[in-house]
């Protein structure tokens, strides 16, 4: 028990991380009507798990550590890091993925080897973002001030 204390930050971005995943296939079942396993283990949707994780993680260190130490700054940077490359750069590449996909399509009536489809969704939207945003802090208080 003493080592789940000391490392409250692990634990509730763990939590986020894999609670956010959960929902995001509960809700993906509840539209679909039918369970989909590679939401359960896939990128994109709501809520970002990847925010959620180090917001998570950086409210957790800013809880237990103080949110005025360096600590709390280095994890506000990874955090930042991570949530930019959520919605600007994998968003970006999912584009890309989507557009060459359909190139490939149309190019498959002069019998060109079968390459795989790439993967679309790599990335989220902002509100995506921002709700992983607002689940890891949940989790961060609910792990903090749950002890």
């Amino acid at each position: 028990m003493d080592w789940l204390v000391q490392h409250q930050p692990l634990l509730a971005g763990a939590i986020a991380l894999f609670s956010a995943q959960g929902l995001k296939t509960v809700t993906n079942m509840a539209k679909e009507r039918r369970l989909n396993f590679r939401v359960a283990v896939g990128t994109g949707g709501m809520p970002s798990s990847h925010t959620a994780l180090v917001v998570s993680l950086t409210t957790s260190v800013g809880l237990t550590q103080g949110f005025e130490t360096p600590l709390f700054d280095v994890c506000v940077v990874f955090a930042s890091i991570v949530m930019y490359d959520a919605t600007g750069l994998r968003q970006a590449a999912g584009k890309q993925a989507a557009i060459l996909n359909k190139i490939m399509e149309e190019l498959s009536e002069f019998q060109l080897p079968r390459e795989q489809r790439l993967k679309e969704l790599l990335g989220h939207t902002k509100l995506e973002v921002i709700g992983g945003a607002l689940f890891g802090v949940m989790i961060a208080m609910l792990v903090h001030y749950g002890w």
